[in-house]
């Protein structure tokens, strides 16, 4: 699918929420996104941009006799060559997610350098996929006897099995990772998923700087994305009431009760559906 780029931003925004999975294509999320920070973004410019990078890297494929050889070249050229690598000293700077920002300072974060290293690789039929994996996102290829699972934050080098386990354990409660549930870990994301990642990997960046305009944004985005998610529409109208605007908040914040009417955090939900109440009232 790729978005109209005349499209308001709100429309476009819609039009991927109504969009089969299949058919999201990242590359245009990702510009979606882009074009939230940045309005007037030239998109053409990076257009030619990611056509000069395929078509140099092309011209050396020619000899590469699978799909192994194609991503070896690739992140050579990549991480080697083009200086792509993980924003080290400043990993929370929101430029990091941004696919404009990281092509221009060639810096990211796991994430969008994957995003990077997998668009190449789509427009060189490489099937390199995404994994949402624990605290840091990862890409896989399949090959003979298994998977490849590389780490682009760290210049695309591989990840074995025993560092997986490692690398999951701390976020699954220090447990003992077993085989089954590392191959459930290394399932690929969906592109859904992945753009969802992203709006909350910004989102949770613009809370610890309390911009909260910002924040109930990237919210919003991630409500269009997925309008059915109840933590998506709690979040949106959480950020809604904090910014005083109540009536937008109440519909958000009953839906969210609706859909998970077993949720721990309902009683403070229905605290803050009170209290735009109140503040609706005193408005009228």
């Amino acid at each position: 699918m790729s978005i109209s780029k005349t499209l308001p931003q709100h429309e476009a925004w819609d039009l991927l929420g109504r969009t089969p999975d299949r058919e999201i294509g990242l590359l245009d999320a990702a510009m979606l996104v882009a074009r939230d920070e940045y309005p007037e973004l030239d998109t053409a410019h990076y257009e030619a941009l990611w056509s000069t990078h395929t078509d140099t890297l092309r011209s050396r494929l020619t000899d590469a006799s699978g799909s192994e050889q194609r991503l070896m070249l690739l992140n050579r050229y990549l991480f080697d060559e083009q200086g792509f690598s993980g924003n080290h000293d400043a990993f929370y700077d929101p430029r990091n997610s941004y696919i404009n920002d990281v092509l221009d300072r060639r810096l990211g974060i796991p994430l969008s350098l994957a995003l990077v290293q997998m668009e190449l690789a789509r427009r060189l039929e490489v099937p390199l996929e995404g994994i949402s994996f624990p605290g840091h996102f990862l890409v896989r290829l399949r090959v003979e006897g298994g998977l490849l699972v590389l780490d682009p934050y760290h210049r695309g080098r591989s990840v074995d099995v025993d560092e997986l386990k490692q690398r999951a354990s701390p976020h699954l409660g220090n447990i003992q990772v077993d085989d089954q549930q590392l191959l459930q870990m290394l399932e690929p994301a969906s592109h859904r998923m992945i753009v969802m990642r992203m709006l909350r990997n910004l989102k949770g960046l613009y809370l610890e700087q309390e911009n909260w305009e910002k924040a109930l944004r990237c919210a919003d985005r991630l409500v269009r994305v997925a309008p059915h998610n109840p933590d998506a529409l709690r979040d949106r109208g959480a950020l809604y009431h904090r910014l005083g605007h109540v009536d937008a908040a109440r519909p958000d914040l009953m839906r969210y009760l609706e859909l998970s009417p077993d949720a721990e955090d309902n009683e403070q939900i229905r605290e803050l559906l009170v209290d735009a109440s109140r503040m609706h009232t005193s408005l009228n």
